[in-house]
Order: C-alpha cells, then sequence, then structure tokens
C-alpha cells in the first residue's frame, strides 16, 4: 500500500508554503508567485534510498561519517508501513522531507544501531541534563525506546510537520494491533540546533558592521541561546522528560560557523539535540503542535492505493 496525501497551499501564508520574489522588470509593487504542491508517500526503496542518505547527512551534521547512512537508509525502507516522506514532483522523485521511527531494542544486534546507540549514550554523558538518559538506552533496562529520526529541506513549512507526526502515531497503533514490535515506552527525537558565535570575520577586518541578530525561534540550553532548526522541538519539549543539546565529535573547521551564517557580525554553531518523551505523554505533544502550526491551509483527505 502506498499512501498519497496532498498539501493545500492555496490559502497558506506568504512566508511558508508560497514563495515570492520581486519581479525586477515589473514594478515595485507586482510580485512572481510560485506556489508549491507538497505530497505524503511511503517510503519506497526504489526512488528514496540516495534522499534519505542526503537527508540523514544533513540531520547529523559533523558527526555524519560517524556512521553507516546506507544501513540506516536501507533500515527505514525496511520498513515501509512506518513514516512518511514529502515530495514535490510525485512518487518517484526525491524526498524534501522524511520521518521515520527505528525499535532501538528490536534492532539492538545490527551494527548500525549500535553505533546509533553508542552514539547517543556517549553525547549524553557529556550534557547533564542528557546523563539520565543514558541507563534507559543499556540493553536489559526493560525500556523500549523508539528513535525518530526526521529532517527535511528549507523549504518545508513547519505546517507540515504534524500531519507527519499525526500519521506515524496512527501507523504505529496499526502496526501494534498486528502484534509487531513497534510498543514503546519512549520516544527520543534526534534533533539539531544552534547557537550564535563571534565571527572569525570581524577579527579580520575594522570595517564597521549592521548589528544584526538570528531571527528563530529559541530557547536556552546549558546557558547558551538556542535556536531551533525545526520549530516543532518547542512544543515536544513542553512533555518531554528530558531534553538538550550536545557538541558533535568532530570538530567544525576554522571559518566554518561563518560559512552558515549570512549576518555580519556573529557565526554559527551547530549542535545535536535530543529530546525524550514517555509514551503517554506523546499524543498530548502532537495535538498541541498541531494547534500551534495550525493555519488556513488545509490537509486533504488521504488516499490509499492498494497494489
Amino acid at each position: 500500500m502506498a499512501k498519497r496525501k496532498t498539501y493545500d497551499d492555496s490559502a497558506a501564508e506568504q512566508d511558508s508554503e508560497e514563495v515570492s520574489s520581486l519581479d525586477e522588470s515589473s514594478s515595485e509593487d507586482e510580485y512572481d508567485e510560485i506556489r508549491q504542491e507538497f505530497e505524503f508517500f511511503d517510503p519506497q526503496t526504489p526512488w528514496d534510498f540516495e534522499g534519505f542518505k542526503r537527508l540523514l547527512r544533513q540531520l547529523f551534521d559533523a558527526d555524519a561519517t560517524s556512521f553507516h547512512l546506507g544501513a540506516i537508509a536501507d533500515l527505514i525502507l525496511a520498513q515501509p508501513l512506518l513514516g512518511s516522506t514529502i515530495k514535490t514532483e510525485g512518487n518517484e522523485s526525491d524526498p524534501h522531507a522524511f520521518m521515520t521511527i527505528l525499535n532501538l531494542i528490536e534492532h539492538e544486534g545490527k551494527p548500525v544501531i549500535k553505533e546509533l546507540t553508542n552514539y547517543i549514550s556517549h553525547r549524553a554523558g557529556t550534557n547533564p541534563q542528557l546523563a539520565p538518559l543514558q541507563p534507559l538506552l543499556r540493553s536489559g533496562s526493560g525500556k523500549k525506546v523508539g528513535l525518530i529520526l526526521t529532517e527535511r529541506w528549507v523549504n518545508i513549512a513547519t505546517e507540515l510537520i504534524p500531519p507527519m507526526y499525526r500519521m506515524l502515531l496512527e501507523e504505529i497503533s496499526w502496526a501494534v494491533a498486528e502484534r509487531e514490535p513497534y510498543t514503546f515506552s519512549h520516544y527520543l527525537i534526534m534533533s539539531k540546533t544552534y547557537v550564535a558565535i563571534p565571527s572569525l570575520l570581524n577579527e579580520e577586518t575594522n570595517r564597521p558592521k549592521k548589528k544584526m541578530k538570528p531571527k528563530a525561534t529559541k530557547g536556552i540550553d546549558e546557558g547558551h541561546t538556542m535556536y531551533y532548526f525545526h520549530p516543532e522541538d518547542e512544543v515536544l519539549e513542553r512533555h518531554a522528560t528530558l531534553f538538550g543539546g550536545f557538541d558533535y565529535v568532530k570538530p567544525s573547521a576554522a571559518g566554518e560557523s561563518d560559512s552558515k551564517s549570512t549576518f555580519h557580525d556573529f557565526g554559527i554553531k551547530q549542535r545535536g539535540h535530543l529530546i525524550l518523551i514517555e509514551a503517554a505523554k506523546f499524543e498530548a505533544a502532537v495535538k498541541e503542535m498541531e494547534a500551534e502550526f495550525a493555519t488556513q491551509s488545509s490537509i486533504a483527505a488521504a488516499t490509499i492505493d492498494e497494489s
């Protein structure tokens, strides 16, 4: 079976689902509008493998080389009825976003799951806020942790993400009804954030610069002002048992923070981020997310095509 949901952006806000640009040949009051239709699909082996690897590389950032991304992509594709992708040019095109869940207990014998579990445990040990996560991940803890992996391109509006979480919850319930191993005690979301740091460019030149501040949803992590790449994470944290950030194992090259910033007076330092939510509280988190990011746009009913 393959699901296909269409996101109707006809009434969406201009700065999210609608991309507008100035038409240089027209008057300053005229705009050229580019409308984009987004469709939801199940993970599909023939077309999504390379796209998943690219998005996983983006999610894990500097530490992506620590994992066999192809093996993670294979695990995602091995459970096509769990999780979703978002595409813009039909089922055979590259995914612009994905969401899935991996059972860390069911797959604990697989090398790539051992890599992921060890990595998360070690990184959690670097932040006191995350340290309680370590015993939950140990074999024999009695806890069943589902690792949620999700990433998207920058053109994917946040309003598209709550439906992916809703579909994931529904698919988990269907799998449990079929006695498949997707009964979890906790959900662990792997994400990323960034903090603003002084720019090396300021040390290389004394020319005056216009001061600018990053515009993004923000919070506090280990005393630093933290900015979210995924704004929905702030909602999830309100329901979380614990959450916090960590530095990547692989250090960024000098000046790399400046290359990732469009501002003059600071660069950005990307960090990994983890959110742990008890299974009993996850439904409420998704409901709040749906309410917070609801717009006048509508999500058309899913159509299920049996093949």
